[in-house]
């Protein structure tokens, strides 16, 4: 194997000049499959048939056969009801020639028995309590290994109190259930598990959203008795059944991390994965093992992960360490119509997205849409998984590598961050710093590279980023990010540290005598000073205090939120030059601002909000520039901010947004300015 030591060189090498960047599309290509236009498929819910048909269930509380969804040319699927009157059914699964679909209250078998393609026996196998509260929806069923099944019982939502909340028995918990319809309580902790499903090994893993004690999106191996973070639904653990004994009280508020707090809170299970919120999604939802046996390209064995808020899929690898799930996740494939909700296996090894925006509004503008990704055949250059050694990390690529580039420290950069454990919702990343790459040894056959890494923090993700790698051809890799989640450390050999010392300290001479210019006589020719004119403060763009001297503002706005990532007002009007306030009240169930923009920036804005990275929450995502002309802070639920500004001069249409990722797209009003 190849080693280096620590470079400390910054030149990187560039793509070769025969190559255009390459695009997610030329690997993996998105088909959508027309739907008829009495057809409203707002999908909660997909199962692949036997035949190679997909069942859908939709939020409309209607159930579709769709035939011949791998079309081609100019066939065209074929829809047919099977069943409706259900109430928003948001899960579906198949088994022995029935249906089964989670409605809002209950567990329905669907069965067709007399073979005309409709069903009509709808059959109870189990309900469950509903206080009517809005956000008390339902998922599955999941079928286990074992013939029993997996429900999910989302919170409910409290606008007056801006957090989840457990209002019915068994909110906030996932229950197991027999075939003949007994329920048990499984595991508590939920806050919205929309997605879950089984890896390779058969073991079950559950994806949520940020929010209340969810610092951001996660994905966490699940096991009988677990409790996995949100403290709401443990109110009902001293019911009969309850495999947890937490109470609300045994769970801190401290905000420290999560994999801290659980060193002292018996069953609290920190993730296996966690999902950058605002990076790698906003609103992760359904999960789904590769087992297409090379079907859909490199990756057999990882899962596939849908994000409803940015219409994207990411993809993630996962290993047990020391008897613990951990891994890493990448970005996979954006562009997608709508927000993902579900996603299954075509019996074409394609992956198929149903998708739905009705209230969760999404990047994909179509208010619902199922469609198609096809691996096209190419093989795509990429980190295709990152393994946990005891002294770092080891990346495996799908293609070789140039060794020389993939063997410099300077083509990698990692940090690490974590996220505060809080009642509160969300957090900021919190703790994030650097760490330093010692060395790297590339094996011979340029697959893998091995990388020596210090500051390593157990429970911490870990952002590898790889941009100067390349491959022997010259290519750059098509996403060179990946976010592993760190919970153990293997045991096991560490690379000798003294292999690199060498190349350290050449490489520190060489950069300590290129680090000044000197003149013949040499001596060190210092940079000239340059001139420049004294700074000027720039206008306040957030200013929450009545300025001196104002008076009455001339126009007051109370501003709010509705459902669907909407303003209301959705328009207001001032004159040139006056005097506004503004009221901005949080009434939503997640995180907004409330941003005024120059006319037209409005997306260009929201994508800088969205380039901030890590930094995101803690600025705000509000991008230094000066297309931003004033804003808010970023607001928690049920919290209000009120902002002075002058407004602009020149008349015209202002835009103002919420410049959270994934929200600015749709977010938007107008303020306009008049004479």
């Amino acid at each position: 194997m190849a080693c280096v030591g620590l470079g400390l060189q910054v030149a990187q090498a560039q793509p070769d000049a025969n190559f255009t960047p390459d695009k997610e599309d030329d690997y993996y290509k998105l088909i959508t499959l027309p739907i008829p236009e009495d057809v409203v498929l707002e999908v909660g819910g997909m199962v692949t048939l036997p035949d190679g048909s997909i069942a859908i269930c939709t939020r409309r509380g209607e159930v579709w056969i769709v035939s011949n969804p791998a079309i081609s040319g100019s066939d065209r699927p074929t829809f047919k009801r099977f069943a409706y009157g259900l109430h928003e059914p948001l899960g579906l699964n198949y088994k022995d020639g029935d249906l089964y679909v989670t409605q809002r209250s209950e567990l329905t078998r669907l069965r067709d028995n007399d073979g005309d393609g409709q069903a009509d026996a709808y059959d109870k196998i189990v309900s469950w309590p509903l206080s009517g509260n809005y956000h008390e929806y339902s998922y599955g069923p999941l079928f286990m290994p074992d013939g029993t099944m997996i429900e999910a019982l989302n919170l409910g939502w409290s606008n007056s109190l801006g957090h989840g909340v457990s209002l019915a028995e068994w909110r906030g918990w996932m229950l197991q259930v027999t075939p003949d319809g007994e329920m048990t309580p499984f595991a508590a902790g939920f806050r919205s598990p929309s997605g879950f499903g089984l890896n390779a090994a058969g073991d079950l893993f559950y994806t949520e959203n940020q929010g209340d004690w969810v610092g951001s999106g996660r994905i966490t191996h699940v096991e009988k008795g677990d409790f996995v973070g949100n403290a709401e639904g443990l109110k009902w653990s001293s019911l009969p059944g309850s495999t947890v004994s937490l109470t609300p009280d045994d769970i801190p508020d401290s905000g420290r991390p999560l994999y801290d707090v659980a060193k002292e809170v018996p069953g609290l299970k920190p993730p296996a994965i966690w999902v950058p919120h605002g990076i790698l999604g906003i609103s992760t939802s359904g999960i789904l093992n590769n087992d297409t046996k090379g079907k859909f390209g490199p990756f057999d064995d990882q899962l596939f992960v849908g994000d409803q808020g940015q219409s994207m899929v990411t993809r993630v690898s996962l290993e047990k360490v020391k008897g613990v799930y951990q891994g890493v996740v990448f970005p996979f494939r954006e562009g997608f119509a709508s927000g993902i909700l579900r996603l299954v296996w075509g019996h074409d090894g394609a992956l198929y997205a149903g998708q739905t925006s009705r209230g969760w509004a999404a990047v994909g503008k179509a208010p619902y849409a199922l469609q198609r990704l096809v691996w096209t055949g190419r093989m795509p250059f990429e980190m295709k998984t990152v393994r946990a050694t005891p002294d770092g990390f080891e990346i495996e690529y799908t293609q070789p590598v140039d060794k020389k580039v993939a063997g410099n420290p300077a083509s990698y950069k990692i940090t690490g961050f974590t996220y505060k454990y809080q009642a509160q919702y969300g957090s900021p990343v919190i703790n994030n710093a650097n760490c330093p790459i010692v060395g790297i040894q590339v094996s011979d056959d340029g697959l893998k590279a091995r990388l020596v890494v210090d500051s390593l923090r157990l429970g911490y993700i870990h952002e590898i980023t790889a941009e100067g790698v390349r491959s022997t051809e010259g290519k750059a890799l098509l996403h060179n990010v990946g976010y592993y989640t760190l919970n153990q450390q293997p045991d096991g050999p560490k690379l000798d540290r003294t292999q690199f010392a060498a190349a350290h300290q050449h490489n520190a001479a060489a950069m300590g005598s290129a680090s000044a210019k000197t003149t013949t006589s040499g001596t060190v020719r210092k940079p000239a000073a340059s001139a420049s004119k004294p700074a000027t403060k720039p206008a306040a763009k957030r200013v929450t205090k009545l300025p001196a001297g104002w008076g009455e503002p001339e126009f007051t706005i109370t501003m709010g939120t509705k459902p669907g990532l909407k303003f209301t007002p959705e328009q207001f009007q001032v004159k040139a030059g006056s005097k506004v306030r503004v009221v901005f009240q949080n009434d939503d169930d997640m995180l907004h601002n409330f941003v005024v923009v120059l006319p037209g920036t409005a997306i260009e804005v929201g994508e800088m909000a969205m380039k901030l990275g890590l930094e995101g929450q803690q600025k705000n995502y509000i991008p230094s520039t000066d297309k931003v002309l004033y804003h808010t802070n970023l607001l928690q639920p049920n919290t209000s901010e009120t902002i002075y500004f002058v407004a602009p001069e020149k008349p015209g249409d202002y835009t103002y947004e919420c410049s959270v990722p994934g929200h600015f797209y749709s977010m938007q009003g107008t303020m306009k300015v008049v004479k």
